[in-house]
């Protein structure tokens, strides 16, 4: 069987043809007390990648440094074989010749001005009627021409949203940077912008960086993620590659793993794929044990080990024949409802939180000090850096 290398990183090759962008910068920001420190390189395809992270991780600083807004401190950016900024020759092209589009999160749109009058904002320099046979172009792309005469108060939050997509796609930029530009709007309307802008992106081919906190939207939109936390990029890959099986503890707690512990590697067994691992709460320092997956992690290894929620069962009585490996005895400490998810805390040695629905906990008679057992089959149990 192969194992798992814990310390793997996930490559990508270009597409041909295709006019990337490639940044690496350095950006500090703030006085000493309260300094932030932006120092990433990557490379971007035509398509969707998606910049997620925490608040603070600097994915709008590193949207604003690519558009030209701020001013890195040293390295390079290049779009395809143009180059925008480029410390060690001095050069740094002002944000009106990048040819970059950008989309704010609160679309800064211009009230005063109708759809049409926004859309061709841009476009000034260019003789009234290429102007407008560009505007009615992208709006029908996105669907808004009959909204052309009307002002930004007087259409809805996913019509603005759509305007200042093609507002900042009718000057067809070699980029595009979006901002969490659909964070206020619901999945069906969100959904339906996408799926729009996708479809105009198979006809330009263009790197689009989309920052979002939502993990939905990672799986929904990307084709790639980068994972940002205190302006570096700690993971990047496939959603899947990323999210669904991380190999550190922030990418996990972003990834909605909700328990993270420490562990230690007991034992091997190669003969099965798994591994026993010691695990501790440093607040309880009980101890307890887990059948994981096999990874190249030898015996007395430190690392941790995360669990989604939602991947533990529970039982009222001592449940056998099972094909999970992980049957833990343990005590409700806590019972809390949010919306319709009942989200419980399991003494267990460490404690653990399980989601349920509100039929199970009716059904299973669940209260805080009722004796419960945990099942945690092995594969849900994922491993990572330490």
């Amino acid at each position: 069987m192969t194992e798992p290398d814990i310390s793997a990183s996930v490559g990508s090759g270009l597409e041909p043809g295709s006019r990337p962008l490639q940044a690496k910068l350095r950006k500090s920001l703030g006085t000493s007390a309260t300094a932030f420190s932006l120092d990433v390189e990557f490379t971007a395809n035509p398509g969707f990648s998606i910049l997620f992270g925490p608040s603070g991780a600097g994915k709008t600083t590193l949207l604003d440094c690519i558009a030209g807004l701020l001013t890195p401190d040293a390295e390079r950016i290049v779009v395809g074989d143009r180059v925008l900024f480029d410390a060690a020759q001095g050069m740094n092209e002002p944000p009106s010749r990048r040819n970059i589009g950008y989309v704010f999160q609160d679309l800064a749109l211009f009230p005063h001005l109708t759809v049409e009058e926004n859309v061709e904002y841009g476009l000034a320099h260019l003789p009234r009627r290429e102007r407008q046979q560009r505007a009615a172009a992208v709006l029908d792309s996105f669907r808004i021409r009959q909204l052309a005469r009307r002002r930004p108060k007087g259409i809805s939050g996913g019509e603005r949203q759509r305007v200042a997509l093609a507002r900042a796609l009718v000057t067809d930029p070699q980029v595009l940077l979006l901002d969490e530009p659909l964070a206020a709007l619901d999945a069906a309307t969100k959904s339906r912008i996408v799926d729009d802008l996708r479809a105009w992106n198979q006809g330009h081919g263009i790197p689009i960086l989309y920052v979002t906190h939502s993990r939905e939207e990672v799986f929904a939109l990307g084709e790639r993620v980068l994972v940002l936390d205190r302006g570096r990029i700690v993971a990047e890959g496939t959603p899947h590659e990323v999210l669904e099986a991380p190999w550190q503890e922030t990418v996990a707690q972003l990834a909605g793993f909700e328990n993270v512990f420490d562990a230690r590697v007991e034992s091997r067994h190669e003969d099965r794929g798994t591994m026993r691992c010691r695990l501790t709460d440093s607040t309880v320092g009980t101890l307890v044990e887990l059948e994981t997956p096999l990874v190249r992690a030898e015996q007395g290894t430190l690392l941790h080990v995360g669990i989604r929620a939602g991947d533990i069962l529970l039982a009222i009585t001592p449940p056998s024949g099972l094909s999970a490996r992980n049957v833990i005895p343990g005590r409700i400490a806590s019972l809390e409802r949010r919306d319709v998810i009942i989200s419980a805390r399991v003494e267990c040695g460490v404690e653990m939180e399980v989601h349920l629905t509100l039929a199970a906990r009716d059904a299973l008679g669940l209260a805080p000090g009722r004796e419960v057992w945990l099942v945690i089959k092995t594969h849900s149990c994922h491993l990572m850096h330490r």
